[in-house]
């Protein structure tokens, strides 16, 4: 069977699972990069006399049979690569668009088992999706308000006592910003949240802060200390913070399994906090988040078992659409 992995080349998640693949022995691991579309990769998708094919040829040779495919992961697509020599703002939109279409098509149509559905993993990654569906399962939240409203930000921050913390919907490449303790001085510029819509939330007293990556059933979590870093606010400006493995308590993994149903997924990096008294407070998720850092410290072999839960899984789903095809014809 052939796992295909939709990523960057250079991506080192992308590199050990697809390491994984080749040790487990049974299967053929691919990796595409979207941004080599269409310069330096040419698509097919044909349909004749009652076949279908799907695949890719690299310029200068190689070609990749997509109709192989059992599953796929999806990590971190990359934008398409247009050609320099598309100058037009309209052209591009047009070239951009068609490209996109077809292969939002293909991935319908290939069949395969997805880690995750793009669509799904798309929908997971809105924060106010995701914490709607964390309240009604009954996952602990922090107290929080999405707004553009400048009222509603000094209601909000004169409620929590000023001890509130700021935040992005979503990191950009080029517009990142780390998760901020509002500062007193800051409330003067509240009138600028007029722009655009700012997530803020009560701030989190915590010893610890927890990642925890589901795959399928299984969980790997994954504790660090917070009163041994710098910036106790934001984990991930703490290059020095360190990861011991960590055991859930079962109604929070019986709320984190409700919370992938829920969001339809196969992969996630949930982030939680534990405070002094011992609650887990669910601050998000993130579909393709990071879990290296967490397998190379805490020696939990979350790269393999991805790529057995691929495997496993894009052979069930192969051979069920297999034997639906099948029932089909007989009828």
């Amino acid at each position: 069977m052939t796992v295909l992995i939709i990523s960057a080349l250079q991506d080192t998640h992308a590199v050990a699972v697809i390491e994984a693949l080749a040790a487990r022995g049974n299967c053929t691991a691919e990796l595409l990069d979207l941004s080599e579309f269409p310069d330096r990769l040419a698509l097919t998708i044909a349909f004749e006399e009652g076949l279908r094919r799907f695949a890719l040829r690299r310029r200068g040779g190689g070609l990749l049979d997509l109709s192989g495919v059992n599953a796929v992961w999806w990590r971190r697509p990359q934008p398409f690569g247009l050609s320099a020599a598309i100058t037009d703002a309209s052209h591009r939109r047009f070239v951009l668009s068609e490209s996109l279409t077809a292969f939002q098509g293909l991935y319908r149509a290939l069949g395969a088992f997805w880690v995750n559905e793009p669509g799904r993993d798309a929908d997971a990654g809105h924060k106010p999706w995701q914490l709607a569906l964390a309240q009604e399962i009954g996952l602990d939240i922090p107290p929080t308000a999405m707004t553009n409203d400048p009222e509603e930000v000094r209601e909000f921050r004169q409620r929590h006592k000023g001890r509130i913390i700021y935040k992005q919907f979503l990191a950009l490449p080029d517009a990142w910003r780390e998760t901020r303790l509002l500062k007193p001085e800051e409330a003067e510029q509240f009138d600028a949240v007029r722009l655009a819509p700012v997530i803020f939330q009560q701030y989190v007293e915590a010893v610890a802060d927890i990642r925890v990556i589901a795959i399928g059933e299984a969980f790997y979590a994954a504790s660090t200390d917070l009163r041994k870093v710098d910036y106790p606010v934001d984990i991930r400006l703490n290059l020095e913070a360190r990861y011991e493995a960590y055991r859930l308590p079962a109604a929070v993994e019986d709320r984190l399994h409700a919370l992938m149903g829920r969001l339809g997924l196969e992969y996630g990096a949930v982030d939680l906090r534990l405070t002094p008294d011992g609650n887990h407070v669910f601050l998000e998720i993130n579909p393709s988040g990071q879990f290296l850092y967490i397998e190379q410290m805490t020696g939990q072999p979350i790269a393999a078992a991805l790529a057995a839960h691929l495997v496993t899984q894009g052979q069930r789903h192969r051979s069920a659409r297999n034997h639906d095809s099948l029932l089909g014809q007989i009828g």
